[in-house]
Formats: C-alpha cells, sequence, structure tokens
C-alpha cells in the first residue's frame, strides 16, 4: 500500500500544477486555540484574544491570522441543510459574527475542520461534504482553513485534501489551506500542489524533547519550502509551560529561519514577559518573513552537541548555531564552507542588545548558551579586512 501511494505521490506531482490562490507568499503568522486551550474555547475568550493580539502588539508585528481550532462546532450538522453549525453554547452568536469582530480588528480569521468522516474531537468532518463546508466558511468570512486527518478511512490524502482545495477555490473567497495529515505519505512532496502549508510531523508538545524530535524531521526537507507553500513543523509552543527563556528563543528562531508559520498557542491575555521578548523580536521575524522565502538548511553537526543552519536572505545570509547541550558551548561559523561566503562579512547578532559585532574574514566564534542559539546575519562588505 505504501509503495502504491509514493508512487501515486509521484506521478501526481508531475501532472497537477501548484496551487495558485494568491496568498502565503511568507508564511503566515498569528495564533491558533489548541496549544493552550484544547477544547475550551467560546465567543468571549476568542474575543478577548482578538483583543489582546491588538493591546500587546502582536497584529503590528506581524501576527494577523486568529485561529480556531477544534472545539468550535456542534456534535451534529443540522438537521436540514446538513451545514456545519458552531455550538450554541460556545458560540451563541454565530461563527460570522465572530469574523466580524475579528476583521474589525484588522485581523484575519481562520478555522478548524477535517478530512475525514470526524474530526479529532468526533465533531462532524467535511470528507463527502467538501463543497458545502467550504461555501460555509467562505459565507462566514473565513480566511484561514486548518484541515486535519483524523477518520479519514484510509483514503489517500491527495485526494481528499486535493477535493477540498477545488472546493475552497469555487467559492471565489481567498482561504489560506494548511493541510495537517501529520507528515504521512510525505506531503513535502506534493503539498504544494495542494495546499498553502504542510504538516510534516505528529503534534508537538510543550516539552524540550517534543521540540527536537519535530526539529530533527526538517533536516532533509528544509528545502521543499517556498512562497505559496511551507513545511510546517507544527505550532509554536513558546509561552506555555516547560520550556527555559533559551529554549523559547532556540524554538522560535528555528522555526523562523526554517520559514515556518509562526502561530503562537500561549494565553495572549497574559503574556510573560520573557515570551513577549522572544515573539516580537522583530530581526527574527523579518528572517521568517524574508521575501526571497528560502528556508535554512543543516550545514554542519555533531549528534546531541551542536547544529549550524544557513541559508540566504534577500539582503544577506543568516545563521543559527544551536547548541543541544545542557552547558554552554563554543560553535564556530566557518563562513566559506558553511555559507559560501568570500570575503570581508559583517556580523550581526539577532538576538543581541548590541547587535554589530564587527567585520570578520573566514569565521565567527559563539558560545552559546545551554539549549540555546545565537542567529546571526550576514553581509558581504568587500574584500579587504576593515577594521
Amino acid at each position: 500500500m505504501r509503495m502504491f501511494i509514493s508512487l501515486f505521490i509521484i506521478i501526481f506531482a508531475t501532472i497537477v500544477s501548484c496551487l495558485d490562490n494568491g496568498l502565503g507568499k511568507t508564511p503566515p503568522m498569528g495564533w491558533n486555540s489548541y496549544n493552550h486551550f484544547n477544547c475550551s474555547i467560546n465567543e468571549t475568550l476568542i474575543k478577548s484574544i482578538a483583543d489582546a493580539m491588538i493591546k500587546y502588539g502582536f497584529r503590528n508585528a506581524g501576527y494577523t491570522y486568529l485561529n480556531l481550532d477544534y472545539c468550535w462546532q456542534n456534535k451534529t450538522r443540522d438537521k436540514k441543510t446538513n451545514r456545519l453549525i458552531p455550538d450554541p453554547k460556545a458560540f451563541p452568536k454565530g461563527i460570522k459574527d465572530l469574523a466580524n469582530y475579528v476583521h474589525n480588528k484588522g485581523l484575519l480569521f481562520g478555522i478548524y475542520g477535517d478530512a475525514g468522516t470526524a474530526d479529532c474531537a468526533n465533531r462532524p468532518g467535511s470528507l463527502g461534504f467538501e463543497e458545502l463546508d467550504a461555501q460555509t466558511f467562505a459565507d462566514w468570512g473565513v480566511d484561514y482553513l486548518k484541515y486535519d486527518n483524523c477518520h479519514n478511512n484510509n483514503i489517500d490524502p491527495i485526494i481528499r485534501y486535493s477535493k477540498m482545495r477545488d472546493a475552497l477555490k469555487a467559492t471565489n473567497r481567498p482561504i489560506y489551506y494548511s493541510i495537517c495529515n501529520w507528515g504521512e505519505f510525505d506531503p513535502h512532496i506534493w503539498g504544494k500542489e495542494v495546499g498553502n502549508s504542510w504538516r510534516t510531523t505528529v503534534d508537538i508538545y510543550h516539552s524540550w524533547e517534543s521540540i527536537l524530535f519535530t526539529l530533527d524531521k526538517q533536516r532533509n526537507i528544509s528545502t521543499f519550502s517556498s512562497p505559496g507553500g511551507w513545511n510546517d513543523p507544527d505550532m509554536l509552543e513558546i509561552g506555555n509551560a516547560g520550556l527555559t527563556f533559551d529554549e523559547q528563543k532556540s524554538h522560535f528562531s528555528l522555526w523562523a529561519a526554517l520559514k515556518a508559520p509562526l502561530l503562537l498557542g500561549f494565553d495572549l491575555r497574559n503574556p510573560p514577559k520573557n515570551t513577549l521578548a522572544v515573539a516580537l523580536n522583530e530581526k527574527i521575524i523579518a528572517v521568517n518573513q524574508d521575501p526571497l522565502g528560502q528556508s535554512v538548511k543543516i550545514v554542519d553537526f555533531v549528534d546531541d552537541i551542536y547544529e549550524i543552519w544557513t541559508g540566504p536572505l534577500s539582503d544577506g545570509y543568516v545563521a543559527v548555531l544551536f547548541n543541544r547541550l545542557i552547558i554552554p558551548y563554543d560553535i564556530t561559523l566557518n563562513f566559506e564552507t558553511h555559507c559560501g561566503l568570500n570575503g570581508t562579512i559583517a556580523v550581526t547578532d539577532l538576538w543581541d542588545d548590541d547587535p554589530f559585532k564587527g567585520n570578520f574574514t573566514d569565521s565567527y566564534t559563539s558560545q552559546v548558551p545551554s539549549h540555546g542559539v545565537t542567529v546571526l546575519k550576514l553581509q558581504v562588505v568587500d574584500n579587504k579586512f576593515l577594521d
């Protein structure tokens, strides 16, 4: 079965044109309800999150999507129309009213669905109802659809996810399409023909071990991201329990440099100060939103000790020096070996309060804290060393 689907993927990728809905030219940024609130959501909470996105500067920093995850809907469809309907207790004013509230804040509104007979909370899925549900989402003013993979009847994912792609397109409303099939059947190969992003792994959790596991899955596939279609190693866990300040910086920096969607998942109404410093770092956000849209790739590593990830920017180069040890460790970046750069290189540390480190030739060494990162922006000055 696996061989058959792999062959189908190869054939599919050669005959189907890329999704072109005009969205996802840079990775999406926003907030999703799942990681912190799980199934405990309601319209009062979501409206207060929208308020917080304005109050604390998230919208101005680029976080524009406010996305509901599962448990927004009733346990059954409307008996007369078969349409999805919101949980009447949690969302008594309806989803369109909520979307209007979000839009009036200058934000975009996202929702959750499933490419199966039921979603992951055992509420109605969209399998067999794709056209009806896509039109319902469009009528409500939805701007983003996260489309999950539960209860899928073992139907080929390309078939299921393509059907919703086509249904969304038929509504004539631009809706960012996030495929969430947990990395099954190599979506990095076929995802760009179907969606704007595709999950590359199982769910992430707010633990350092989960973040490392997820990061390791990106090593061989990071180059598949590009404008219009992005690898999605799942949502950010910064601000949730279980991570130190340096671990939050590492998580955020690596996801940003990998050109992953930056979807926050902590309680924005009461943001931890150190998490605000991470989430609102405009220099790291600029790496993620760089218009070139090219992900870093791993160029050097020693297992369980360090990694070096590098990649081009529209105005230079970025290097992420990552320390996996529980003690500080000196990591040396070689400009030619790791980046293909020669001459005099201006080095800027994107996390340092005094960011410009000077001009260097050959290499730059940084002492990286435990579970931490140094993120460097590199720009070629000329062929002479400058004091």
